[in-house]
């Protein structure tokens, strides 16, 4: 999964997320974030660790959904913005894929249609290519290492929720 994993990695980077994870993005929501959209939702898992915690899933797709009542849907596919078929959401929240151009054309396609907040490695800020989007980038939420793993095993990079909004803004991180 990460740059220091001895593993092939799942495909699309299907990870479940771990509620560990979910818990520092809650202590930090906005509380006029109650309804939300998931484009990478695999089994639900972060849907429901979102909902126990009085949110509410508007929407739900992956590109192989691993549950039901999640949309078989590619969220790259529909251009610059979900349809406006879509129901009224205050957020985009989800675990996507890791790998850098498809996480890149989430980034610029999300935050223009809701503020986003994206789970992925922390390295990343650190790197020339996140430049571009760091200035979209309102609050950074450190998570650390979790496991991804259903044996339990320790992931070996940590992560962040990165909150990107539609103007350029200041970043504040939150540990």
């Amino acid at each position: 999964m990460g740059k220091r994993s001895d593993f092939a990695r799942n495909p699309r980077d299907y990870y479940p997320t771990p509620y560990e994870a979910v818990e520092p993005l809650i202590r930090n929501l906005h509380w006029t974030t109650k309804t939300f959209v998931e484009p990478c939702a695999g089994d639900g898992r972060l849907i429901r660790h979102l909902e126990r915690n009085g949110l509410t899933c508007v929407y739900a797709c992956d590109i192989e959904p691993q549950g039901e009542g999640i949309d078989q849907q590619d969220v790259l596919f529909f251009g610059s913005s979900f349809p406006r078929s879509f129901p009224k959401y205050d957020a985009i929240i989800t675990n996507p894929p890791w790998e850098r151009e498809p996480l890149h054309e989430m980034i610029d396609r999300f935050r223009n249609d809701a503020p986003t907040w994206l789970l992925f490695d922390a390295d990343w800020m650190f790197t020339g290519q996140a430049k571009p989007f760091l200035k979209f980038c309102q609050q950074i939420v450190s998570v650390g290492r979790v496991s991804w793993m259903e044996n339990g095993t320790s992931g070996m990079d940590n992560c962040c929720w990165y909150n990107f909004v539609d103007h350029e803004t200041e970043t504040t991180f939150t540990a």
